[in-house]
């Protein structure tokens, strides 16, 4: 999301087909006036003038703590959040045994539209960079889904 207008966000959550944003953010604000739009209220106006369904799955984000031990990787690599490249492993390894290791990812499978496609939704443009990332790989190794990684 980081780099993308609103438009073109919505434009490629269209042309992919999806008709469900399955939002994984633990804080659904973002700041600074370009990222405004992704503010969960505006958000979701957004997405209904599609129409695109949208859904929080707040299990799914990162805890405080969490967030916190991957800040301080960053730091160490001296990159900011916003241009953060890849997950730090302790983040990783934390997420999987603190969130994903707990969560019964069948429910996530209950909540996917009987038409059209879900799409994981946090804030980090680069999948790699992002919990989202960790729950793809897990839907691919237990279910075999294909996950595609949209870029607007």
């Amino acid at each position: 999301m980081y780099g993308a207008p609103v438009g073109s966000f919505l434009e490629s959550l269209a042309a992919a087909g999806v008709t469900l944003v399955l939002d994984v953010r633990q804080r659904r604000g973002v700041r600074g006036r370009e990222y405004a739009w992704a503010n969960a209220r505006r958000l979701q106006e957004s997405l209904a003038a599609v129409p695109i369904s949208y859904r929080h799955v707040r299990e799914l984000a990162p805890t405080t703590e969490l967030r916190q031990r991957q800040y301080a990787a960053d730091k160490l690599e001296g990159v900011g959040k916003r241009s953060r490249r890849r997950l730090a492993p302790e983040y990783a390894r934390g997420y999987h045994e603190q969130i994903l290791d707990q969560f019964d990812l069948r429910r996530l499978l209950d909540m996917l539209p009987a038409q059209g496609l879900g799409a994981l939704m946090c804030v980090e443009r680069d999948s790699e960079a992002c919990h989202r990332s960790l729950i793809a790989e897990r839907l691919r190794a237990e279910f075999g889904f294909a996950v595609l990684d949209l870029r607007p």
